[in-house]
């Protein structure tokens, strides 16, 4: 580990061993889909579903109707469903004005005669500032993990779907220390409020509650006392962050930085943060080869077609691509020599959702997080560090990345990347009247 990290948090993780057979990768969204609602049916004694929302469709509904069911069958199962408190009390944007999923939450409530309690946590009193970003459904002794939330489009349920990774980790240990979190560190709080049941305090009467539960939550790990320091086999760690310098944060630019061979990194929103921008760096300086996967414009879930009326929301994809565009051209020379490989994600009309890494053949980083600055310093991530120091597991991972490459483009240069010139008129305005206020830098922070 380069000495630059004085306090190095890598070789400090105390992991929860694994056997070679206990990590299953799922092939898609419709399997993913198929999973859930197989291990909901299954469950025995525990289901704790975290997620940025549980949305009111079709496959929301198949969802919820699986958890009430299960519940029936067996009134002794501990059923939490935990999502975001604000975005769980608005519409879809763009969408006009609408009560929310908590509306459905309390109608799905009164209607059955079991309950399943949906809590919302608020992590900040604006969800500009931050959000629930946490991932991983608890059910029985494992641990089903992916950066998707629950809609039509994550879980395949129609024509279109959105990208992920979806890994099933057959763990006790890790399950235990995932349901610990959210039971003690986040239903006990008083911040957190039912949202399937009526009359729901204000925000703003939560103020001073969401401020101590956001100092706590900037303290707080997963428990891994069950767990072993540098124990030589196949393992997972789980990583809890929010706010500035997190652990989580720190554990990414570290496992960047550990790189010798290969780095390979895929998020949706191409919007680095400067101190992964800066192992970047130091990688290539060093030699490592570097694979960068994200999704084309088109693929973003924020992108409109120009054929529709313009939306704020629709200049997003732009501006990502434009700090893809730059970033391009910074290395130009790295992409010629191959030793720098930037991808696009595209099939058809679907969009891409993928976040993580793979560093040499060591670690793989399932996670949530964005590795954008709103991920670093605003949301509340998580992610599940699979540490493979003597090779156990490389085909399922090269399986794994086999898939996500398929539909994976190589930029030859950064001049196939589109400019302000060729968006769309309404987009282009838009985007020059943003960056002669000079707000734009602000808007890579928070977006």
């Amino acid at each position: 580990m380069p000495s630059l990290f004085k306090r190095s948090l890598l070789p400090k993780l105390r992991g929860f061993p694994l056997a070679t057979d206990a990590i299953e990768v799922l092939c898609g969204a419709a399997e993913f889909r198929r999973c859930l609602l197989e291990k909901i049916a299954q469950a025995q004694h525990r289901i704790y579903i975290v997620a940025l929302y549980l949305q009111q469709d079709e496959a929301g509904q198949e969802v919820f109707d699986a958890l009430h069911a299960a519940k029936a069958a067996r009134p002794e199962l501990d059923i939490v469903v935990m999502v975001d408190w604000l975005r769980a009390q608005r519409g879809l944007i763009g969408a006009g004005k609408q009560p929310g999923n908590s509306a459905w939450y309390q109608a799905m409530t009164q209607s059955r005669p079991t309950h399943v309690p949906v809590y919302g946590v608020p992590v900040q009193t604006r969800e500009l500032f931050g959000v629930l970003h946490l991932k991983g459904f608890v059910i029985d002794d494992s641990v089903l993990y992916s950066g998707a939330s629950l809609n039509n489009v994550y879980l395949h349920k129609f024509d279109k779907y959105r990208f992920d990774r979806y890994h099933l980790i057959h763990n006790k240990p890790l399950a235990d220390s995932m349901q610990h979190l959210v039971e003690h560190g986040l239903v006990a709080s008083k911040a957190v409020h039912r949202l399937d049941l009526p009359n729901l305090p204000t925000t703003r009467s939560l103020r001073n509650e969401i401020g101590d539960l956001r100092s706590r939550l900037k303290h707080a790990t997963y428990d891994t006392t069950a767990g072993q320091a540098g124990i030589g086999e196949l393992s997972v760690s789980p990583l809890l962050g929010v706010g500035k310098n997190n652990p989580l944060s720190r554990v990414i630019c570290e496992l960047i930085a550990s790189a010798q061979q290969q780095l390979t990194i895929c998020t949706p929103y191409f919007n680095l943060p400067l101190p992964v921008t800066r192992e970047i760096n130091r990688a290539l300086a060093r030699g490592v080869k570097i694979d960068i996967i994200v999704g084309d414009k088109t693929a973003n879930d924020f992108y409109i077609p120009p054929s529709e009326p313009f939306r704020i929301i629709a200049a997003l994809p732009y501006l990502y691509e434009i700090s893809l565009r730059r970033f391009a051209k910074r290395h130009q020379r790295m992409i010629d020599s191959g030793q720098l490989n930037l991808h696009l994600w595209r099939d058809g009309d679907n969009t891409y959702h993928l976040k993580g890494m793979w560093v040499d053949e060591r670690y793989t980083l399932l996670t949530g997080n964005n590795l954008n600055p709103r991920a670093f310093r605003l949301d509340l991530e998580n992610a599940l560090l699979i540490d493979d120091p003597r090779g156990q597991w490389l085909a399922p991972r090269r399986s794994e990345l086999e898939e996500i490459f398929r539909h994976a483009k190589r930029i030859q240069g950064y001049q196939q990347l589109q400019t302000l010139v060729d968006y769309p008129e309404a987009v282009g305005k838009f985007l020059r009247r943003v960056s002669r206020v000079r707000v734009e830098r602000l808007l890579y922070r928070i977006l």
